[in-house]
């Protein structure tokens, strides 16, 4: 897919406050750490990952995709009333119905003629958020979109760290399945998107690339619909090894089909922002894709694994930080489970990003 009149106007992020280091972490695993004779340190050795971050208990994904939202069109000073789409991209949701964007839509006060929907697509869902509002703007449907979403990681965490220390079955092998619940942070985000008479920052999306490899749709399966529930107690059944291995697989395949479309070669990618999993990931990637580390950015050390949020948080940290300059052409490299890739290509020319958070 190629676009001419799409432009990201600006980025919005919301963080939380509470921090579990991994080194908390397995402390409170030590009565399963102590059965098993695992090694201490071995998590944060095995991912690279020192914290995540954990919304205060009672906060739903909707109310922190509000603030993201409003961090956004705040930051570009934009006119609400333009807005004439709005997605809500996270696994996590308010309710089974009606769907998060109704509320997030209802709080920002925009307007009633605009199209709204929820969008789920594991950790993909706001990539494919950006695809769905940008075909709109291409095709003169609407002037502006807006794609927000939020993810919560609190009770999967916890759940994984009760059902590890009370379960008796656990074994070192089986326990691998477990892991990947472990790295999993709380983060919220918000792009605006914008046709070429609107923009006023010049950020032009040039290409967008999808590949499905859904063979391998079972490596990574939560139970039955677990997103929103009284007292629920979501667990994930990851098999990380392979899931990497075959993830990778599909990027490499992806990349291939994203360098034909959009014309670029690998030599012309200025800066990269990949999906924030942990470190193996990262190095395995970016090695199999043949792009230097040192063009990319991350975040997953302290925020580990935010789901649909850990792209854009990070290409938000990236832009705030000066890390995205005026001329750079930038690569957005998202994988997701089922297994799914969203490959993204900017032409970057200004960088406008609102947060209420500290960093």
């Amino acid at each position: 897919m190629q676009y001419n009149n799409v432009f990201v106007e600006s980025l919005g992020y919301t963080l939380p406050a509470q921090v579990l280091s991994t080194a908390d972490l397995e402390k409170r695993l030590d009565p399963v750490y102590q059965r098993l004779s695992l090694p201490v340190g071995r998590l944060e050795l095995m991912t690279g990952i020192k914290e995540r971050r954990f919304w205060q208990s009672g906060v739903l994904p909707g109310d922190k995709s509000i603030e993201s939202g409003q961090q956004a069109i705040a930051a570009a000073d934009f006119d609400v009333n333009n807005i004439g789409m709005l997605i809500h991209g996270s696994v996590c949701r308010d309710h089974l119905e009606p769907a998060t964007s109704c509320r997030v839509h209802h709080a920002l006060g925009l307007p009633s003629e605009c199209t709204i929907y929820d969008v789920s697509n594991a950790c993909l869902g706001q990539l494919n958020g950006i695809i769905s509002a940008a075909n709109a703007i291409e095709l003169g449907q609407v002037a502006a979109a807006l794609v927000v979403g939020t993810e919560d990681s609190r009770a999967l965490v916890e759940n994984t760290i009760e059902s590890l220390n009370s379960g008796s079955h656990w074994t070192r092998k089986t326990i691998k399945k477990a892991v990947a619940s472990l790295t999993i942070g709380s983060a919220s985000s918000a792009i605006l998107l914008t046709n070429e008479a609107t923009t006023t920052t010049g950020n032009r999306l040039c290409t967008a690339t999808a590949q499905a490899n859904t063979q391998h749709h079972t490596l990574c399966q939560s139970g039955k619909d677990e997103a929103v529930a009284d007292n629920m107690k979501p667990f994930m059944h990851t098999d990380s090894e392979t899931l990497m291995v075959r993830g990778i697989e599909t990027g490499v395949i992806t990349f291939a089909r994203f360098l034909d479309e959009s014309n670029w070669t690998r030599a012309d990618i200025d800066k990269t922002v990949c999906h924030q999993v942990g470190s193996g990931h990262r190095k395995l990637m970016l090695e199999s894709l043949g792009l230097p580390p040192e063009k990319d950015s991350t975040t997953f050390q302290w925020l580990g694994n935010t789901g649909s949020a850990a792209l854009p948080v990070t290409w938000a940290f990236a832009a705030k930080a000066n890390k995205i300059e005026s001329g750079d052409k930038l690569a957005l490299l998202g994988i997701g489970s089922g297994i799914n890739c969203i490959m993204l290509g900017l032409e970057w020319n200004k960088s406008v990003v609102g947060t209420n958070s500290i960093r």
